[in-house]
């Protein structure tokens, strides 16, 4: 039986993009997923966007040391973000320029007429906004399996349908079993499991790091009118909803639900589209003529909202990449990157130059 370096758990973007990373710098990886085909879950359900204030200050830094891999691999597709607000809310606008201030992402204030231009049919009331020219529609899809052919290109081994059920430290070695009884050994085993990376960490032994899986919603609407194609995308500066364009005049909307949740198989709630639905009519006169479909996926977050990234510090062989809310995708090339380096010991190179990992360290947790 072969014994791998690293054995990645999950293979969604977390997995694919560290698993191609490892292998790239010379380690012989193993990784495994539960289901069916690597990304079903979080990565699959992505709303699809590369945003540098998404996530707050502190993943800023990996938002932008990600931009020119995704923008020389082809993957960004250059949209824009408007950041809303209405008359009485303005000074919202203020407090959100200085959150950002230090930070490096660009960001202009906007008055009413611009705001009116930039959405035709926006309500007046919505009179305020800061706008991010940077913001870029992501090929989820294209990322995804950009790092799967390569990770497999480089010696990979992709098991599907290998749900992991048990974790066992013997001689310095992993010994680890999935559903079907297969056994797989590792020096090391990384967390990449998502919305079930505190249940693998307490099968391993490991102190949790309080990752809890929220649910957010998202429908596809058909409007009486088509969407323009160069729409960007409009956020609530209050974080009660966003939505953006989608190919065919269509429009995608969520009223960015966050609602806790067992680790699951997310589905929709039709409370959750109504109130989608009801929060746009607020902002927009467009007549909506039908919910054409409707998903929800798990962003998993840290109580900190930091992710987790390096070795633990109480369990020997046992690391974590995971805990990436809603931005795991956005960040995947820089976060990848430094993983790498803290789990091969190198070092830094000119992505990852600037991060702070001492930010997104496991031994922050105690």
């Amino acid at each position: 039986m072969s014994t791998y370096d690293f054995a990645l758990i999950g293979a969604g973007i977390a997995g694919a993009s560290l698993a191609a990373e490892l292998s790239l710098g010379g380690a012989r990886v193993l990784l495994l997923e539960a289901e069916d085909r690597p990304g079903y879950h979080a990565t699959g359900r992505s709303a699809a966007f590369w945003e540098e204030c998404y996530g707050g200050p502190d993943i800023v830094p990996l938002t932008l040391a990600s931009g020119e891999y995704l923008r020389s691999g082809g993957f960004l597709q250059q949209r824009g973000a408007l950041y809303v607000a209405r008359d009485e809310d303005a000074a919202l606008v203020s407090d959100f320029l200085e959150r950002f201030q230090a930070t490096g992402a660009v960001l202009e204030r906007l008055g009413a007429a611009e705001v009116q231009r930039r959405v035709p049919g926006i309500c007046p009331a919505w009179s305020a906004a800061v706008w991010e020219p940077a913001c870029a529609d992501i090929d989820v899809a294209a990322l995804h399996a950009h790092y799967l052919r390569q990770a497999l290109d480089t010696g990979v081994k992709l098991q599907c349908r290998a749900r992991v059920t048990g974790l066992q430290r013997i001689s310095g070695c992993w010994r680890i079993t999935d559903v079907s009884g297969e056994e797989y050994r590792a020096d090391c085993v990384v967390n990449t499991a998502g919305a079930w990376a505190d249940g693998l960490a307490a099968m391993a032994g490991a102190r949790q790091a309080g990752i809890t899986p929220y649910r957010r919603t998202v429908a596809q609407l058909r409007l009486g009118r088509n969407v323009a194609e160069d729409l960007p995308l409009v956020l609530d500066i209050e974080g009660k909803f966003y939505f953006k364009p989608e190919a065919g005049g269509r429009l995608w909307v969520s009223p960015q639900d966050e609602e806790p949740s067992v680790p699951c198989d997310a589905a929709p709630e039709e409370l959750a589209v109504a109130q989608a639905i009801a929060r746009l009519e607020q902002v927009v006169d467009w007549q909506i003529e039908a919910v054409e479909h409707k998903w929800a996926g798990l962003r998993s977050f840290a109580v900190d909202r930091r992710p987790v990234y390096g070795f633990d510090p109480k369990i020997e062989g046992f690391a974590w990449f995971a805990g990436q809310g809603g931005f795991g995708i956005q960040t995947s090339p820089a976060a990848a990157r430094l993983t790498r380096q803290l789990l091969l010991g190198e070092g830094r190179d000119e992505m990852t130059a600037d991060l702070d990992a001492d930010l997104y360290s496991p031994d922050r947790f105690g």
